[in-house]
């Protein structure tokens, strides 16, 4: 879900927004064995790896000072910005963006181009503070990080066309790793909702019809 996040705002303060804006619950799920990327209406469950949550906490806060939105395509664009921007030495974020730079490709080819070419304009939060990053305003760090898709250059297009080479052979490593846990991933998420919904049940436990307690 996209949410206008204002130069004033602390990036503490718009990523809270931006958590609750798109139902991510107050830690934006970074304690959860399992996530779900969606294919359309399929969840594809994967694990939520050390390496994925840690890249995870940047690329929150791309999202808020790029205006990207959380759809597929609004994903695939973040992952090529971020792969234009580059991901410093977050093995995680490298591969889950060249996967997405790839789908992006196939399914908005303009969009995604844009956005790497914007990314080459740019420079990510990779590898920065992040406590001092969440301290900072939303202007101030936009400014400095985040640029404009002034028009493609050669280098850009040869840079794009060896990406998107190196995604197709990531994507389909990781489809091979990935893929046969999904079925895991969804008995996984089945059996979290069910203990979800037993513990908000225990914790408001419904009312008897009929009965009402009086004091004397």
């Amino acid at each position: 879900m996209h949410a206008e996040y204002a130069d004033r705002e602390t990036m503490r303060e718009a990523r809270d927004r931006y958590f609750e804006a798109n139902g991510f619950g107050a830690d934006g799920g970074y304690g959860e064995a399992w996530v779900d990327f969606r294919l359309g209406p399929i969840p594809l469950p994967f694990p939520n790896t050390p390496g994925r949550v840690r890249a995870v906490r940047y690329h929150d806060l791309h999202h808020v000072l790029t205006g990207y939105d959380t759809d597929p395509r609004g994903e695939f664009e973040i992952s090529a910005w971020e792969v234009g921007a580059g991901c410093e030495g977050f093995f995680a974020a490298w591969v889950i963006n060249l996967g997405g730079l790839v789908a992006g490709m196939l399914s908005a080819p303009r969009r995604t181009f844009a956005a790497f070419v914007r990314g080459r304009r740019s420079r990510s939060l990779y590898g920065l503070d992040v406590d001092e990053l969440l301290d900072g305003r939303v202007g101030e760090l936009r400014a400095r990080h985040v640029g404009h898709a002034d028009g493609a250059r050669p280098a850009d297009i040869a840079r794009f066309v060896a990406m998107v080479a190196a995604g197709v052979v990531v994507g389909s490593i990781s489809t091979a790793i990935f893929l046969p846990l999904v079925p895991v991933g969804i008995v996984a998420n089945l059996l979290r909702k069910r203990q979800r919904a037993q513990s908000e049940s225990s914790s408001h436990p419904p009312s008897r019809p009929g009965i009402t307690k009086t004091t004397s």
